[in-house]
């Protein structure tokens, strides 16, 4: 059997390239980057995905490098008055099967990828795809190369040329209105402000959300709590076509003016800043083409306001590679292996497993942005008094705090479905059970 070519080994790549791998399959991961260097900052990893890494083996690992979060707190924007306490570890646990972890997202990466080395994935660094044959199932390098595969799953992120290539047509991603600055503190200098406010905040695992009028900030701790991560979103004032710039450090500090003076102590710390423009993408028509399809950001870019857009990738690669070990097995006794319709049909059945699932967190995250951004006045008032009241279980009338949207978002079974309609998929298909 031909090897299973993935494009891009970022996190929903890697977790692709190694489910497939665990499950008996060759897998072949080609990466642009020449070298794998330091990936990002801080990333959080809800119970969805922390279930992901435990079916790859590597919960343990990760939680290792990851921080357990006691709390996720909303505050107020000028005070720092805790609108609502969500509790990270036993309540989440209980429900959700994991607890919500935050870490630094080489730490993340590196997991992966070293498990992916470990498993037998062949890794080549430098081999930037130029076009995916549909035909044959190849793809063209840069330098002329072409590879033959099984199935090809474009894992290329943002701003995907597998995407367009399986459209027949360009289909860019959208900005939001948003954009992001990005920091990284240690911890030991956030104590050398001696601040006893900052070293209260610093002294619990906590997560901590500021919402203001069309502005937000989350700051949480990364690396054993060695450091922390800041995220400060603000309306997008770059041109248009640039997506990525130093930012200037006097607007920024305007930008959050008046807002907790604990978050401006914190902001006035900051030696540099990047500005990064946020992208999404309205559902596409189509993920698939014969054995190719996408997953992560080439498919279901989202605005990060439900801490979801990695643990989708994640979630998508997982199901893939599940999927596509099963076919796999199935054909165990064929030199052959699959045809190429039996791949082109199960990588349809990932789409119609993922995407639904995924479209209603792109919307949630918008319907989360509206949440987080109220001006103040009577909504906001409403809003607040309302997550004073939250118990998890209810419905409400925000997707953050609603009972059945979080158990459908963070406890879902995304391998128990996969296993049902596969089986489903096997009788009509292959004609047994």
């Amino acid at each position: 059997m031909k090897p299973v070519i993935v494009v891009g080994a970022g996190l929903g790549g890697l977790s692709c390239a190694v489910a497939a791998k665990q499950r008996g399959l060759d897998v072949l991961l080609l990466e642009r980057a020449p070298a794998i260097s330091n990936v990002g900052a801080g990333i959080q990893v809800p119970p969805n995905a922390g279930r992901a890494m435990r079916y790859l083996g590597l919960f343990d690992k990760l939680i290792t490098k990851a921080v357990v979060l006691e709390r996720l707190d909303l505050v107020r924007y000028e005070s720092g008055e805790v609108l609502l306490a969500r509790d990270g570890q036993k309540g989440i646990v209980e429900n959700y099967g994991a607890p919500w972890m935050v870490a630094h997202r080489e730490d993340y990466h590196r997991i992966l990828y070293d498990e992916a080395e470990r498993s037998g994935v062949q890794i080549r660094l430098g081999a930037s795809v130029k076009t995916v044959g549909f035909d044959m199932t190849t793809v063209t390098l840069e330098n002329g190369t072409v590879l033959e595969g099984s199935v090809i799953i474009g894992a290329d992120g943002l701003w995907s040329t597998t995407r367009a290539q399986i459209l027949g047509y360009a289909s860019d991603p959208k900005e939001t209105g948003d954009l992001a600055y990005r920091a990284i503190f240690s911890t030991e200098k956030l104590r050398a402000l001696n601040d006893e406010r900052i070293n209260k905040l610093i002294s619990q695992n906590v997560a901590t959300v500021w919402l203001g009028p069309n502005k937000h900030c989350v700051l949480y701790p990364v690396r054993g709590g060695e450091e922390y991560n800041l995220v400060l979103l603000r309306p997008d004032n770059l041109p248009k076509g640039q997506t990525k710039v130093e930012g200037d450090l006097n607007e920024m500090k305007l930008t959050f003016e008046g807002w907790d003076p604990v978050l401006t102590e914190l902001i006035s710390c900051i030696p540099m800043v990047l500005r990064w423009k946020l992208f999404h993408h309205e559902e596409l028509k189509t993920w698939t083409k014969d054995s190719v399809a996408i997953l992560g950001d080439a498919c279901h870019p989202t605005l990060p306001y439900q801490a979801q857009g990695a643990a989708m990738a994640v979630e998508d690669g997982v199901v893939i590679g599940h999927l596509l070990g099963l076919l796999g097995k199935d054909y165990a006794s064929d030199p052959s292996g699959p045809p190429p319709e039996a791949f082109a049909s199960i990588l349809a059945l990932y789409e119609s497993l993922r995407k639904h699932r995924t479209t209603l967190n792109v919307s949630g995250a918008r319907e989360n942005r509206y949440m987080y951004h109220l001006p103040d006045g009577p909504e906001q008032k409403r809003r607040d008094l309302e997550l004073q009241k939250v118990d998890w279980v209810s419905s409400t009338p925000w997707k953050y705090t609603d009972g059945p949207y979080q158990r459908e978002l963070l406890g879902h079974d995304v391998i128990k479905e996969a296993n049902a309609a596969y089986l489903e998929w096997k009788k009509v298909k292959l004609g047994n059970s």
